[in-house]
């Protein structure tokens, strides 16, 4: 028999999605039966799937080792370096500067060194964060950016500011500004693109001024310059909306794709690009809450620069 304690960063969850990650090997229908059949119980009685846990609530598994080993845990994220570039840290979060050429998350072809493994890596060596201790929770990041793009990513540290800053960034009370280059003179030297971006094949995206699709998401950019020369201009950008590459391809779309930018670029500009990245920096973010934000009201008017 296996007993588990319901611990801080596991409170809300529902039993069946909080066994699941602790269990990945346990079928869902096979963890649904152990429930019904009482092979799992909570605080000794019967559970229901859906009971949502409270702290310290313990939970009894009677089923085969087997089932419930841990030997899926993934421990790839010793193999990455535990060096980040911290811009502000506190028990909740963690912003850091990601430089160019780090992926934020594993890809496809599973490259172990990337930014929330060099993140866990770093937190496991503070004893901030161990993964032998929780049950479920792993720091998780909060926004990206692209591979080729560095600058400002927040990660948060327990499940209670995960949820908290999601929200925030879903109701867009977390504002993120990029400084970038572009080709061309932007006229006028302000203003506001709206458009509509539908994920292509191939990793791209297309933007029109009308939705092709029911998957086409609209997406507003504002930016101001801040000085050119005959060839290029310079801007702040403030991210409305965030979707995939909105910027890189929305500046694209108008006919000013980013320096340095292959993926997006026209002919016109395309033998211009020398550069082994684009000239994109997540420079700057703005904690303007407008409602409560729990644990971390502390952060509210707060911003954060490189």
């Amino acid at each position: 028999m296996k007993k588990i304690i319901v611990g801080k960063n596991d409170v809300a969850q529902r039993l069946d999605s909080f066994l699941k990650k602790k269990y990945p090997k346990l079928s869902l229908s096979a963890l649904y039966k152990a429930i019904r059949t009482k092979q799992i119980k909570v605080n000794q009685k019967k559970a229901k799937i859906d009971y949502h846990l409270n702290l310290g609530d313990v939970i009894e598994v009677y089923l085969n080792d087997a089932l419930i080993s841990k030997t899926d845990d993934k421990l790839d994220f010793l193999l990455a370096p535990p060096k980040i570039s911290v811009v502000y840290e506190d028990d909740n979060i963690l912003l850091v500067n990601k430089p160019k050429g780090l992926l934020a998350h594993e890809d496809n072809v599973h490259t172990v060194d990337n930014l929330i493994n060099r993140i866990k890596h770093y937190l496991y060596v503070k004893k901030a964060w161990d993964h032998a201790e929780e049950n479920s929770f792993v720091p998780a990041l909060v926004n990206r950016i692209d591979r080729n793009t560095n600058g400002i990513v927040i990660a948060a540290k327990n499940a209670a500011a995960l949820k908290i800053l999601n929200d925030k960034l879903k109701n867009r009370e977390i504002s993120k500004y990029y400084k970038c280059s572009v080709y061309g003179i932007i006229d006028p030297k302000q203003g506001t693109l709206k458009g509509f971006l539908t994920k292509c094949d191939n990793n791209i995206v297309k933007i029109t001024g009308k939705p092709l699709n029911q998957e086409s998401s609209q997406i507003i950019t504002a930016y101001q310059t801040i000085r050119h020369d005959d060839k290029t201009s310079e801007l702040e950008v403030q991210l409305i909306t965030g979707k995939t590459h909105q910027i890189r391809a929305h500046f694209a779309a108008i006919g000013h794709p980013l320096v340095g930018e292959r993926k997006y670029t026209t002919k016109k500009y395309s033998h211009l690009n020398d550069k082994q990245y684009q000239d994109l920096t997540s420079y700057k973010v703005v904690f303007d809450f407008k409602t409560d934000a729990g644990i971390l009201n502390y952060l509210k008017n707060k911003s954060f620069t490189i």
